[in-house]
């Protein structure tokens, strides 16, 4: 269980707004001719997979937007194992709301949801190895909050937000500055404190350079198995402390290996790009 994240509710609270606009429009014009305004109902939200719940607030969000007189209720918390079958959230009130906002309701569950199994497998796959799972900013336009949300809710940890909280000199920064060490020298110029800097190195040699740089956080992208092991001894060896992170190749079938070499960070881009969405159904009770 996690505790509820105000500040992605926040964020969220317009994008909400506009699916509800896109998929709404004008009226629910099905629901509301043919089973009319006044009409009572109960629904279950109901998981057809096995997974990991998430989103279940936004989902409240949903349908409170549409009619604030509906009743929500949770009956798991974000970040529970779900199986097939399981009921997640009931919602009571006038059936024009609730099948109004089905959909756009599910949409979210469903999205928020996937991202936090698909995590939820790899934080299990490393289990015991000391090294954590993180994000990437390959992220939904719009919808980073909520599915940075997801890889929480899914045992995983959030790299930086945006371009504006932490530095991360790529390849085409040091091409660009010429070279790793005038590029750090530059930002350490001008950088606020308590910003951390990272750096992407493909080469040992470039790991070296980032070492002498004074950098917080190394990234080893794209590296063999091989030359991860060979860098993660010379950052050990180094005197200061330096966190390690591995990008690049992750998936599944060869993550516990990568972890096993003795990063601190592994991040995976495909959790918010590649993810499959938890399937969810409403089931409508009338009295």
């Amino acid at each position: 269980m996690i505790s509820p994240d105000i500040g992605y509710l926040d964020q969220i609270g317009l994008v909400v707004e506009m699916a509800l606009a896109e998929d709404i429009g004008t009226g629910d014009i099905t629901s509301r001719l043919a089973v009319g305004v006044g009409a009572l109902c109960r629904g279950r939200i109901v998981a057809k997979d096995e997974g990991i719940v998430a989103g279940l607030d936004v989902v409240r969000l949903v349908f409170l937007k549409v009619d604030c007189s509906l009743k929500f209720k949770k009956l798991c918390s974000d970040g529970d194992a779900v199986g097939a079958g399981t009921a997640v959230a009931v919602v009571e009130g006038d059936a024009v709301g609730i099948l109004s906002a089905e959909r756009t309701a599910l949409n979210f569950l469903q999205r928020v949801s996937g991202i936090a199994s698909l995590t939820s497998k790899y934080v299990s796959a490393v289990n015991g190895t000391g090294a954590k799972i993180t994000d990437t900013r390959k992220t939904t336009p719009c919808l980073r909050a909520l599915e940075k949300y997801a890889v929480r809710a899914g045992g995983g940890i959030n790299h930086r937000f945006g371009l504006y909280d932490m530095v991360l000199i790529k390849d085409n920064h040091i091409a660009a500055a010429g070279g790793i060490s005038n590029a750090v020298r530059r930002v350490r110029c001008e950088l606020s404190e308590g910003i951390k800097i990272e750096v992407e190195a493909k080469s040992l040699s470039q790991v070296r350079d980032a070492l002498y740089a004074g950098v917080d956080r190394i990234m080893l992208d794209n590296m063999s198995c091989d030359e991860m092991s060979e860098a993660v001894e010379t950052i050990r060896d180094f005197p200061e402390t330096v966190e390690i992170e591995a990008s690049g190749g992750v998936g599944l079938e060869n993550v516990r290996r990568i972890a096993e070499i003795g990063v601190d960070f592994i991040s995976v881009g495909e959790l918010t790009h590649s993810f499959r969405s938890l399937d969810f159904s409403l089931d409508l009770e009338m009295p």
